[in-house]
């Protein structure tokens, strides 16, 4: 059975844009028809006559992040699924659900592949209205950015939401750790300038623990202890201090230690 041709220009029914072609011919032939040659082929022809509108569809989008070449794939993607879950006898022109679909596909792939961080369907949500508001403010108050107020009120959200869609609007790509900071001329990387775990932290809970049981001891022991860990003298050099001999700042010293240790592991348990 031969395949009925169809016209791919533009109908005298009126189409939302230029680029819409007539293939409701086309569709009811596609759905009559088994799998096989023919089927593929009135399909890749229904395909080729809706790409200008997935092409279009893809431009909208250019400029963030993305390559137009990319985008104009994952349009053409998201148009075959259209034409393969399009159905005529729901009587909707394939147009009004080729878009959504097209469009959909599109904000998938930024989602699912363009942003570095995980960041919740949300908020993504929120960074393009916001972004899609400040554009659209810039044309009216040139010469500044807009506010967060202004901005809330042009797109219908919160100043909260504004602000989460702003700290968004930075979390589309992550810069490499390798990558030389701003202003670093001196050719600093931004790994040069992170913190590190500051290795006291350990000892926090130790010294508070350890704290109130040293100052329960004499007076004495205290100083010997201090001269000995903090003052960094020796035993000989405290035994002359205190006129003592340093067998007897040992023992002082063993015995603190020894206190000061079964009082903290008394008070954990």
């Amino acid at each position: 059975m031969p395949t009925r041709p169809y016209r791919t220009s533009t109908s005298t029914k009126r189409h939302s844009h230029h680029d819409a072609p007539d293939t409701a011919e086309a569709f009811r032939t596609l759905a009559a028809l088994p799998p096989g040659p023919q089927h593929d082929t009135v399909r890749e022809r229904i395909v080729e006559a809706w790409l200008p509108m997935a092409d279009r569809l893809a431009g909208r989008f250019r400029n963030r992040g993305e390559s137009t070449e990319d985008l104009r794939q994952v349009a053409a993607l998201g148009l075959v699924k259209a034409v393969d879950r399009y159905d005529p006898e729901r009587g909707n022109v394939f147009e009004s659900y080729a878009v959504p679909t097209i469009t959909g596909e599109i904000k998938r792939h930024f989602r699912d592949h363009m942003w570095t961080l995980h960041v919740p369907r949300r908020v993504q949500d929120l960074r393009n209205r916001v972004r899609v508001a400040g554009q659209e403010l810039a044309q009216t108050v040139p010469g500044r950015r807009p506010t967060v107020a202004e901005i809330a009120a042009h797109a219908g959200l919160s100043e909260g939401e504004v602000r989460v869609g702003l700290e968004a609007l930075e979390s589309f790509s992550a810069l490499s750790l390798d990558a030389v900071a701003s202003g670093g001329s001196d050719g600093y990387s931004l790994s040069d300038v992170l913190g590190a775990a500051d290795p006291a932290l350990d000892e926090v809970v130790d010294r508070e623990a350890v704290k109130p049981r040293l100052a329960a001891l004499p007076q004495r022991d205290r100083e010997i202890l201090y001269l000995r860990f903090f003052g960094d003298m020796t035993q000989s050099r405290i035994a002359e201090r205190f006129g003592i001999s340093q067998m007897h700042v040992s023992r002082l010293i063993s015995r603190s230690c020894r206190r000061i240790r079964e009082q903290v592991l008394e008070g954990a348990a």
